[in-house]
C-alpha cells in the first residue's frame, strides 16, 4: 500500500490515487483583476525579510494520521525516543531543518489556551499528554544544530465530518457556525474575520511561546475540489461578501490571513521565519499567459491561493512549492517548474525552496522514473545551476529514514558532502 501524504489527505475524497497529478479543468474567466473585488488587501506591504546565507536541508515529520510520528498508541517515552531517532537521522543525512507538524487539524502539540491537545498524541482529543511535545523537540533540535519550524494547518479541523466527535471545549463545539463540512470532513471557514483572528492566533501562540526558527505553512487553505460538491459558504458570503465576485473574495480572504500573519510576526518574533509550501502549481498557462506550461490543478483557482502575490508582495520570508513530479512529467514538468518558480521569486528577496516527494521513490504505481534511485539526485543537480533555488525539503520522515531503492543515500553522497547551516531570520535584513 503506498504512503499516506499530504496529497492524499487532500484529495482522496475526489477518488485521487496517491501521489498522482491531480489534473482539473479550471475556469479560464477568472484572472487576476477581474471582478468587481472589495479589496480589504489593497495596502502596502508589509517588507519582508531576505532568509539569511544558508542552503535548505529540510524534512517534514508529519504526525497527522500519525505518518511520521508519533506511533499509535506510543507512551511518551516512546514518544520522545522515536523523535529524538528522527532528529539524529537527520543529522546522519546531514540535513538542517525539521519542519514539525503541530497543529495538524485545529488541535496542538503544546499547551495551548485556544485549542485542544491533538488525538495524535494519546488517541483522545483534549487529553493531556503530561508534557509538552514542541517544547522538546525544539531544545532537542537546536541541540544537534538543527532549525526547527512550526508546521500548521490553518484551516483544517478535523479528517470526519461530525462535530460531536470533538473534545467538548474544542472552539467548533462552542462556535458551530465556524465550521463547514466537505467531502466529509470538517474545515474552518476562512470567509469569517473571527475565524481568521482565531486561527491567526492559535498559530501565533506557538511562535510567540516557544523558540521556533519560523511559522510554516502547508497547501490546504480553501480545501481540495470534490467532485460535484461545492463549499458550502453562501452564509459567510451573503455576511461579508459585498459585491465581490466569490473566487475573488475568497482569495482575499486567504491574501488577508497571510498579510496579517507576517506581520505579527515580524512584529513580536523579528528572528523567526515565516513561509508556505504550496501545491506546486500558481496557474497553467492556458489560463493565464504568466502561468507554467502545465495542465494541472491550480491554487489560484482552486485553493483560492494566491501564491504568487504573496512571494511579490513579500508577505513570506520563503515559498517551498510541493514540486512532487519527476523531470519530463508531461502534466507538471518538475523542471519546467523550478524554472517559474525561479523567474516567480526573482528580485523579491523570498528564499525558493524545492519540496522533493521521497515518498514516491519506489512505488510500483508511480511512473518509471520514480522506480530509479538516481531521480531526485538529479533534481538536485538540475537545481545547482539554478540560483534562485536556495535548498530542498524531503516529504517525508518515515520515508527519508526508510530510504527506499537508496535514492537518500545516493542523494548525500553526490549532494550532502560537508554539513550545511540552516537558513535563518536576519531582522535587520529588509526588502
Amino acid at each position: 500500500m503506498s504512503p499516506i501524504n499530504r496529497r492524499t489527505l487532500g484529495v482522496a475524497a475526489a477518488g485521487t490515487l496517491v501521489g498522482t497529478l491531480a489534473l482539473h479543468g479550471a475556469s479560464a474567466a477568472s484572472r487576476p483583476g477581474d471582478g468587481d473585488t472589495r479589496r480589504e488587501d489593497d495596502a502596502a506591504p508589509v517588507g519582508g525579510r531576505t532568509a539569511a546565507p544558508g542552503e535548505l536541508r529540510g524534512m517534514w515529520i508529519a504526525t497527522v494520521e500519525h505518518i511520521d510520528w508519533p506511533a499509535a498508541d506510543s507512551t511518551a517515552d516512546r514518544a520522545r525516543a522515536d523523535l529524538l531517532a528522527l532528529l539524529d537521522e537527520a543529522v546522519r543525512l546531514r540535513l538542517n531543518t525539521i519542519f514539525l507538524q503541530v497543529r495538524p487539524a485545529a488541535d496542538a502539540l503544546w499547551p495551548s489556551p485556544f485549542e485542544p491537545w491533538s488525538q495524535w498524541l494519546t488517541g483522545t482529543q483534549g487529553r493531556d499528554p503530561g508534557w509538552n511535545p514542541l517544547e522538546f523537540a525544539v531544545r532537542e533540535a537546536h541541540d544537534r544544530g538543527l532549525a526547527l519550524h512550526a508546521w500548521c494547518n490553518p484551516y483544517r479541523v478535523a479528517l470526519h465530518a461530525d462535530p460531536s466527535r470533538l473534545s467538548a471545549d474544542h472552539p467548533v463545539r462552542r462556535n458551530p457556525d465556524w465550521a463547514i463540512t466537505h467531502g466529509g470532513r470538517l474545515y474552518y471557514d476562512p470567509g469569517l474575520p473571527e475565524v481568521r483572528r482565531f486561527a491567526a492566533d492559535a498559530m501565533l501562540h506557538a511562535v510567540e511561546t516557544h523558540d521556533v526558527d519560523g511559522l510554516h505553512w502547508d497547501d490546504y487553505f480553501y480545501p481540495y475540489p470534490v467532485p460535484g460538491e461545492k463549499f458550502a459558504d453562501d452564509a459567510s458570503f451573503a455576511r461579508h461578501g459585498g459585491t465581490a465576485n466569490r473566487a475573488d473574495w475568497r482569495r482575499n480572504n486567504i491574501d488577508l490571513l497571510v498579510r496579517e500573519t507576517a506581520e505579527r510576526i515580524r512584529s513580536s518574533r523579528p528572528d523567526a521565519l515565516f513561509g508556505v509550501s504550496p501545491f506546486g502549481v500558481w496557474r497553467n498557462r492556458s489560463t493565464d499567459p504568466g502561468g507554467s506550461a502545465t495542465s494541472a490543478l491550480q491554487t489560484y483557482d482552486d485553493l483560492y491561493a494566491d501564491t504568487r502575490r504573496w512571494v511579490r508582495e513579500g508577505w513570506v520570508d520563503y515559498i517551498l512549492p510541493q514540486l512532487y513530479w519527476h523531470i519530463g512529467h508531461a502534466p507538471a514538468d518538475y523542471a519546467e517548474l523550478v524554472e517559474w518558480w525561479s523567474r516567480t521569486v526573482e528580485g523579491t528577496g523570498v528564499a525558493l525552496w524545492i519540496g522533493e516527494a521521497v515518498y514516491k521513490v519506489g512505488d510500483p504505481q508511480q511512473p518509471a522514473a520514480w522506480r530509479d534511485p538516481a531521480e531526485l539526485s538529479r533534481h538536485l543537480a538540475f537545481c545547482r545551476d539554478r540560483p534562485a533555488v536556495g535548498g530542498h525539503a524531503y516529504f517525508s520522515a518515515s520515508r527519508v529514514v526508510a530510504d527506499p531503492l537508496g535514492a537518500m543515500g545516493l542523494l548525500v553522497a553526490e549532494h550532502h558532502g560537508t554539513p550545511a547551516e540552516p537558513p535563518r531570520a536576519d531582522p535587520s535584513a529588509r526588502r
